[in-house]
């Protein structure tokens, strides 16, 4: 047996049969196990088609760890389900069951993932980053929480966003493995382009991207195309300026030939004139964009959504100056502090209903 037990939530299938093999442990065998362990959450006492000597050898070499599930709560208004977790760590994290909301017929789920306990990017708006950062999660403790949310969810599991608590960038090796174990066929079976890679803006983990060609969606939340403006809400501007993060999607956009994926979340009276509209346009010219519209969702009251008339003027405006276009995603769970920017890893709150 090995020295150090291997550890299956943490490694791709082809990672796994590479562990087993020298125990004498097909390759056929390590994948049907892999892939029972993770439909399962569990390793099988029996899988068809696996000897008993080569399961109870893989069985034996294997730990499946678990993240402890502390809390669960359902917004009443609208669905969203925001689960708090223990992993190897003392910290609780939280992730977040989005459903999808537009498609009755075929009812789905979104998972939002933690990839850190805090945040070390401080952003003006942002509940997760007044924590601080507290540490990275492993590979399995990010794969675990869809594992946990698939296991408690009625309908399938459609997508995951790296949107919840953390700078997935900054965590880049454990996400990036994450999101492979997810998107295997005999893993979670999750398409790599459902699985959404979210980023303010760190330019090596952009770069890096590009390079790997990695299959899923990057999306980098903007918000401001005025670095002055930009600094006071997102500190990381100071590091890795606008102009460089857009010459990184530039070529971004060149090597793989997507549309650059941009988030914008909106503030009144601070990045939702006519004028925010123009500078995202002179600043995006010639690159192909999405940009995703969020109301900002700030407890601490400093900052609040636009009202219906100043957000319209906003999308008349990017409609006349991006001609590019805009999606405004419904921002769920403001109830149960389940919204994007609310993340805290706290207990839920009160009004929320438990389940």
């Amino acid at each position: 047996m090995p020295l150090v037990p291997i550890q299956l939530k943490n490694l791709t299938v082809d990672e796994f049969s590479a562990s087993l093999a020298p125990l004498g442990v097909s390759s056929y065998a390590a994948r049907r196990v892999h892939m029972a362990a993770l439909q399962q959450d569990a390793l099988p006492d029996t899988i068809d088609r696996v000897s008993r000597h080569m399961l109870t050898t893989a069985r034996e070499a294997t730990v499946l760890p678990h993240l402890e599930q502390l809390e669960k709560i359902v917004s009443p208004v609208d669905g969203f389900a925001k689960y708090l977790f223990r992993g190897a760590g003392p910290e609780p994290f939280e992730a977040v069951r989005i459903p999808l909301l537009h498609r009755p017929a075929n009812p789905k789920y979104v998972v939002c993932v933690s990839s850190q306990v805090g945040c070390a990017m401080r952003c003006a708006f942002c509940a997760t980053g007044r924590l601080g950062f507290r540490r990275n999660l492993a590979a399995w403790e990010i794969v675990d929480q869809v594992i946990k949310i698939r296991a408690d969810s009625p309908h399938p599991i459609g997508g995951v966003v790296f949107m919840g608590m953390g700078e997935p960038m900054l965590n880049y090796d454990a996400v990036m493995q994450a999101a492979r174990i997810m998107s295997e066929p005999c893993g979670l079976a999750i398409a790599g382009k459902a699985i959404s890679i979210s980023t303010v803006g760190i330019i090596p983990g952009i770069r890096r991207f590009t390079a790997e060609r990695r299959p899923y969606r990057l999306v980098v939340s903007l918000t401001s195309a005025d670095p002055r403006q930009r600094v006071s809400l997102l500190p990381i501007e100071a590091a890795y300026p606008t102009p460089d993060v857009i010459a990184a999607l530039r070529d971004y956009h060149t090597a793989t030939r997507r549309r650059v994926m941009l988030a914008w979340v909106m503030m009144a009276g601070v990045n939702t004139s006519p004028r925010d509209a123009e500078q995202l346009a002179a600043l995006t010219r010639g690159l192909p964009i999405q940009l995703d519209l969020i109301d900002v969702n700030d407890p601490t009251g400093r900052f609040h959504p636009p009202a219906t008339a100043e957000r319209d003027a906003f999308r008349d405006a990017l409609r006349t100056h991006l001609g590019m276009p805009v999606v405004r995603r419904y921002s769920g769970g403001r109830d149960i502090h389940a919204a994007c920017g609310m993340l805290a890893g706290n207990r839920a709150a009160s009004v929320a209903t438990a389940q």
